[in-house]
C-alpha cells in the first residue's frame, strides 16, 4: 500500500521542481486551482494536460506511479463523470437507452470536470511528493506571516498543516498491518454482502484510531520535552532563498492563464 501511496509523501530529488523554493511552489499550486477553471473548451483542457504533463517530466516522478496513485481518488472522478452524463439534459441526445439519455454537453462536461479534477490531483501530489513537510511548514508559514497582525497563531497552523500530511502515509501503513494482521486471523473485507463488509471495517477502525491517538500523544510529550512553545523566537536551521528558477515559474504560469483566458470561449 505505501509504495502505490502519493498523498503526504516526499520522495527525495535533485529535479527542477524539487530544487524551487516552497514558497514559490504553494503560490503556483494555489493559483493553478484558480487558473483551471479559466479552462471552457477542448483545445484550454489540453493545454492544460499538455502543462501538467510538463510539471511532471520536470520534476522527474515517473507518470506510471502518478497514475497507480490515483487509485484511492478514481471512484469520486467516476461519480463525477457519471453524475455529469445523468444530470445534465443539454446538447443533441448522443445514447439513448430508454431509461437514461446522454446527451452531448453532459458528456462533454463529464470528460472536462473528470479532466480537471486529475490536473488538479496530479499538481498538488508534486507538491507534497517534490517538498519536505517541514519545507511546507516554513514556506506556509512565511506567506501567510502578515496574518499575524490579526493574532491569527499562524506557526502553529502551518505546524498542524505540515504534522497532517505527514501523518497520511504513517496512517496508510499502520491500516495496512491492521488489514494484514486481520486478514491472518481468517478475516475478509472483500467478501460477501455489503452489510458484512461494514461489519468487518469496525475492527479495522478501532485498532487505527487507538494508534493514531497513541501517536498523537507520544508525539506531544516529544515535542514538549524539547521544550516547544510555538513559534515565538524560534529561529530556522535552514533558510528559504528565492531565486530565478521560482520567478520563472510563475511566470510561466501567468504566460499558461493568459493564454487560456485568450483561447476561452
Amino acid at each position: 500500500m505505501m509504495e502505490k501511496m502519493i498523498f503526504g509523501r516526499y520522495i527525495p530529488g535533485n529535479s527542477f521542481v524539487h530544487q524551487l523554493d516552497p514558497r514559490s511552489k504553494l503560490i503556483f499550486v494555489f493559483a493553478f486551482i484558480i487558473i483551471v477553471f479559466l479552462a471552457n473548451n477542448i483545445v484550454t483542457y489540453a493545454i492544460l494536460l499538455a502543462f501538467t504533463l510538463f510539471v511532471i517530466l520536470m520534476s522527474r516522478i515517473r507518470l506510471y506511479f502518478l497514475v497507480n496513485g490515483l487509485k484511492p481518488v478514481i471512484f469520486l472522478m467516476a461519480f463525477t463523470f457519471i453524475l455529469h452524463i445523468l444530470m445534465n439534459k443539454e446538447g443533441a441526445v448522443l445514447l439513448d437507452l430508454g431509461f437514461m439519455k446522454i446527451h452531448e454537453e453532459g458528456l462533454k462536461q463529464g470528460i472536462f470536470i473528470s479532466m480537471r479534477f486529475l490536473v488538479l490531483v496530479f499538481i498538488t501530489s508534486i507538491l507534497t511528493l517534490t517538498t519536505s513537510p517541514i519545507s511546507i511548514t516554513d514556506g506556509l508559514e512565511t506567506l501567510l506571516n502578515p496574518l499575524k497582525k490579526i493574532k491569527l497563531p499562524v506557526h502553529e497552523l502551518a505546524l498542524m498543516m505540515s504534522i497532517s500530511l505527514r501523518f497520511i502515509p504513517t496512517l496508510m501503513d499502520e491500516t495496512d498491518k491492521i488489514m494484514k494482521a486481520q486478514m491472518a486471523r481468517g478475516s475478509d473485507l472483500s467478501a460477501g454482502p455489503l452489510k458484512d463488509r461494514l461489519k468487518a471495517v469496525v475492527p479495522l477502525l478501532v485498532p487505527l484510531f487507538v494508534s493514531a491517538f497513541k501517536r498523537a500523544e507520544d508525539l506531544a510529550t516529544a515535542m514538549e520535552v524539547r521544550g516547544y512553545r510555538g513559534g515565538e523566537g524560534r529561529t530556522r536551521y535552514r533558510q528559504l532563498k528565492w531565486d530565478i528558477k521560482d520567478t520563472m515559474s510563475l511566470v510561466l504560469l501567468l504566460a499558461v492563464a493568459a493564454t487560456l483566458w485568450l483561447l476561452r470561449n
